[in-house]
């Protein structure tokens, strides 16, 4: 196990906490404290436009109810825009301004990503044409067969994830075309400053840890380790979201809390933890992760 261990849960202020993320942020408080390690929170503020006022400060004070503090200051991604411009500035070796719009590159794209987005057609990788001006800033990724095309990554649930960023990504974007910076540049530049040694989130971010990776190859800064937990769906089959109806929890006194934490760990696979309390959960559920892991040979 990694004695310097620093996990964190980055959750985004657009609405209240919900069972989904919940479930994201009880697995990575478990497995921080199970590795006698750091647990840091990060506001993933960074697309401003969709940011709630209030929210970032609800999900801290549902977070306290449920026994889940920060062991650093809580971080804001919409205050450190000079890092994320740092850090492309240093790369721009390998990034292109490109003047396409969603429509004209889901016209031309080169196929669906495992995440669901378009997979960008190079239209702009070797200069703009004549009239167009720069909309947003992308990363060149390696031709297929070059070096860095293949990625690969051991996740310490699913085993090897192999993409290849030439075929199921595409030049992806780093600052948007309306100035907000990505989040692939943004996460990769604040896990390095924060000195995060593990990632645990869910599973619907996996497809986007090929990008990361690559971005922290350019940027030279270390990889983290990686745990994705399946994420919580509706009746649909839907990842649970504020997208799709998903509804805020209500940790507002210690038995509510309780509850809400008993969900989340039987979600995650831990038999119901025996507590009267909420000090009394976290003292039971973290030797049971810890034995959840070992053995899933994930420690």
């Amino acid at each position: 196990m990694p004695s310097n261990y620093t996990g964190r849960f980055a959750p985004s202020p657009t609405g209240p906490l919900h069972a989904g993320s919940v479930v994201a942020a009880v697995a990575s408080y478990l497995d921080a404290r199970a590795h006698h390690g750091r647990w840091l929170v990060r506001i993933e503020d960074v697309d401003e436009g969709r940011s709630v006022p209030g929210a970032a400060e609800d999900i801290l004070q549902v977070l306290a109810s449920l026994g889940m503090r920060s062991d650093g200051d809580v971080v804001w991604q919409s205050a450190r825009k000079q890092l994320y411009q740092a850090a492309a500035d240093s790369i721009a070796a390998h990034t292109f301004p490109c003047g396409c719009n969603r429509r004209e590159i889901a016209d031309s794209r080169l196929g669906i990503a495992p995440d669901g987005s378009a997979i960008y057609p190079g239209t702009c990788r070797d200069g703009l044409a004549e009239g167009r001006t720069g909309r947003s800033l992308r990363v060149r990724v390696p031709d297929a067969g070059e070096q860095d095309d293949t990625i690969s990554f051991t996740d310490r649930f699913a085993g090897t994830i192999t993409q290849h960023l030439a075929s199921e990504s595409g030049d992806f974007v780093l600052k948007r075309g309306d100035g907000y910076w990505a989040y692939q540049l943004a996460v990769v530049v604040d896990d390095a400053e924060q000195g995060v040694t593990d990632i645990v989130r869910g599973t619907d971010l996996i497809d986007s840890t090929a990008r990361q990776i690559y971005l922290q190859r350019l940027l030279g800064v270390p990889s983290p380790r990686y745990l994705h937990v399946p994420v919580v769906r509706n009746a649909q089959g839907e990842k649970l979201s504020k997208q799709t109806g998903a509804v805020a929890v209500a940790a507002g006194d210690e038995p509510a809390a309780l509850a809400v934490l008993q969900q989340a760990a039987i979600y995650l696979g831990l038999a119901p933890v025996p507590a009267a309390s909420v000090s009394q959960f976290w003292q039971a559920a973290v030797p049971a992760w810890d034995a959840l892991l070992r053995q899933r040979g994930a420690t």
